[in-house]
């Protein structure tokens, strides 16, 4: 058996709705504009649900355990406001980027994360789990990206009028946001050669206004989450009796 078409009756339906829609009453129309909505504000004087607390209570205890867990020890408090085009905080980022980036590919060179991607300062002592999800909040994932020479130094650019982000496996020299010059291993940037970097895809996807990665010549997404790969990165150097720690050093340079 067929069915008749919709949109053979669409006109028909259209032209009804309205004819019906004509035929309100200036009174019904009144009536409908006098609606006044309700407030509810929900705050602490709000009666708790009893029921629902209980309910979730054994759920949220599990999950608290969780977040609870020490993984690592950090040497200093490592704060994210930058100086001098560094912070601490971004700098350790940058550097466990770099290492989860060189366990994917090993020819990955530098690593690149952005200051407003780093929510939080990571207080000195004890890294729990859950200070990794203030750290890193967002459903990233790793990628590396072949960069051509040329477009690494649109990056070094972006970098410098920046004032700095947090990068490892590379220096970029600063006068009055311009940029001076860039290394990579200590070599300057060859502008026909290729070079490796890991970021994650939101930032290859062209968050933060990035520039200079957009046109890859290569890119690999992986299925490792930066959070995820930063709770391995510092589990692991806990495992070999390391403690977290960053130092400012040449990565950035401001004259």
């Amino acid at each position: 058996m067929t069915y008749p078409s919709f949109r053979k009756f669409l006109p028909i339906a259209v032209i009804a709705t309205l004819s019906l829609a004509g035929c309100k009453t200036t009174a019904q129309w009144q009536q409908q504009q006098s609606y006044q909505a309700n407030r509810f504000v929900v705050n602490n004087e709000v009666t708790a649900d009893s029921a629902m607390l209980q309910y979730i209570e054994p759920y949220k205890q599990r999950l608290r355990a969780q977040m609870d867990t020490v993984i690592g020890k950090t040497a200093q408090i490592l704060p994210r406001t930058a100086k001098d085009g560094q912070s601490l905080a971004g700098n350790f980022f940058a550097d466990a980027l770099l290492s989860l980036g060189q366990q994917l590919d090993s020819d990955v060179v530098c690593s690149l994360g952005t200051s407003g991607g780093i929510r939080v300062d990571i207080a000195e002592g004890d890294i729990q789990i859950g200070k990794v999800f203030e750290l890193m909040p967002f459903e990233n994932y790793l990628t590396v990206l072949t960069l051509k020479g040329e477009d690494l130094l649109v990056l070094g650019k972006y970098i410098a009028k920046t004032n700095g982000q947090p990068v490892a496996g590379m220096s970029v020299t600063i006068k009055d946001q311009q940029l001076v010059s860039m290394k990579i291993k200590g070599e300057t940037v060859d502008p026909n050669k290729t070079y490796k970097l890991v970021t994650y895809d939101y930032l290859a996807n062209g968050g933060d206004n990035i520039e200079g990665i957009g046109n890859p010549a290569q890119r690999e997404d992986s299925s490792l989450r930066v959070r995820e790969g930063l709770i391995d990165y510092i589990s692991s150097q806990s495992k070999q009796g390391k403690l977290i720690n960053a130092t400012r050093d040449e990565r950035i340079i401001i004259l």
